[in-house]
């Protein structure tokens, strides 16, 4: 019995082994606790929102690296090149999905169009009114000049009818105010101090889309929102009147081999930052996956669905995270489960009586000496069995369930004992 328990046992041993080492061929190496995310300037929303990442990932043990640049096509240029793993970019942007192989996270805020132009004592109701003018559409590279640049297109506004510039927001608000341009395009936050600054100067006033829902119906990236009187400031009633806006989203997009686990870190970790309410969004609306033109990637489309596994509920993340890549280990250790479970109670039982077992060998023996023993040498026998009587007591521990077999082996050595006297008093 012996035998074949060590050789169950070494057979069980290398095939856990051997599926221990299969299965982990399987399991992902854990991400690396570090990313660089691609922003605009430091002046820009996209910068400030880094910043914000930076702080609550890093208490989570994640580095966040930050690098700047002039926007949107410029962030794409970097995760094509590899030299960011994630990057703001603005929602509707084009791109060549053969060239860039990226996915979305989620959006994470609305981003106005915002359109100032010179007060000329005149209310501007079409975009088609700016022809012949002078435009500022923000830099090559940036969100606000891919928007632009489809807006004036469907207009018919060109650099053959108008006079186009590639300002900086901080050039184009400059050169308006000083009477060098005649309008301005703007993506950003009503909190920007260039958009405040704009809307605060009488002299300035800010385009109103007569014809927003149709622009949002031609681009499904773009909505229409309303920034009501005096939403930015009550005291100077700012705006004077209600004014239609078309806002794209702020979006974060990864490179499509960006770690799964870090996906959803991020978008567990920049909830807190983005489902509050605001100025135009209400609460819980954002982060979210709706109307995005670059598809999500599958994680963070389950973890919209699904939100945190109950492992992320229970445990720290990086714990729960490294106990979802192991759950694959779960087919070796059924491995050893099942044989255990199935041997084990055999196993046990064999245990216990061996105990008990063990003795009848020296029992035996004993009873097969007696015969043609003379009377000195009974007696001695007899003391021999009595002292093995006494050494079983004192050495053998059973259960309860076991004590029949307990009483067994003492009824035997009482035998044995009766035996011998027997066969003193009939000499």
């Amino acid at each position: 019995m012996k035998n074949k328990f060590l050789t169950v046992s070494f057979l069980t041993l290398i095939l856990v082994v051997t599926s221990f080492y299969i299965t982990s061929q399987f399991i992902q190496p854990a991400s690396k606790k570090e990313f660089v995310i691609a922003t605009g300037s430091k002046n820009g929303q996209y910068y400030k929102t880094a910043l914000l990442y930076k702080e609550v990932l890093e208490k989570q043990k994640v580095k966040v690296n930050i690098i700047t640049s002039n926007g949107s096509v410029d962030n794409l240029n970097l995760l094509k090149n590899k030299k960011v793993d994630m990057a703001f970019v603005q929602n509707g942007i084009d791109y060549d999905k053969k060239d860039v192989q990226i996915k979305s996270l989620a959006s994470i805020y609305y981003e106005p169009l915002w359109i100032f132009y010179k007060n000329e004592k005149y209310t501007m109701n079409y975009i088609v009114e700016l022809t012949s003018k002078k435009i500022s559409i923000g830099k090559k590279g940036s969100g606000t000049f891919d928007l632009a640049s489809k807006i004036l297109s469907d207009n018919k506004i060109n650099n053959t009818n108008s006079n186009i510039f590639n300002d900086s927001s901080k050039e184009g608000k400059e050169k308006l105010l000083s009477g060098k341009l005649d309008a301005i395009f703007l993506v950003g936050s009503p909190h920007s101090p260039a958009i405040k600054e704009l809307l605060e100067n009488p002299d300035i006033n800010l385009f109103s889309f007569k014809r927003a829902k149709a622009y949002s119906r031609q681009y499904n990236f773009l909505e229409s929102i309303e920034l009501y009187e005096g939403t930015i400031n009550l005291y100077k009633n700012l705006p004077f009147h209600d004014v239609n806006l078309l806002s794209t989203t702020a979006t974060i997009v990864v490179r499509d081999d960006f770690s799964e686990e870090l996906t959803r870190l991020v978008l567990k970790s920049i909830k807190t930052i983005h489902n509050k309410k605001s100025l135009f969004e209400v609460e819980n609306q954002f982060p979210s996956i709706e109307n995005i033109t670059i598809p999500a990637s599958e994680e963070a489309q389950r973890y919209f669905v699904y939100g945190d596994t109950w492992l992320e509920k229970i445990f720290p993340y990086w714990i729960a995270s490294n106990l979802d890549r192991l759950k694959i280990l779960i087919i070796p250790l059924l491995t050893l489960l099942i044989p255990l479970i199935k041997g084990g109670f055999p196993l046990y039982k064999w245990s216990v009586r061996s105990k008990i077992y063990r003795w009848y060998d020296e029992l035996q023996a004993l009873d097969l000496a007696l015969e043609g023993l003379k009377i000195e040498e009974l007696r001695s026998k007899l003391l021999e069995v009595e002292e093995l009587k006494k050494e079983i007591k004192a050495e053998t521990k059973v259960p309860l369930s076991y004590m029949g077999e307990y009483y067994d082996l003492i009824m035997h050595l009482e035998l044995i004992i009766s035996k011998i006297q027997s066969k003193i008093n009939n000499n």
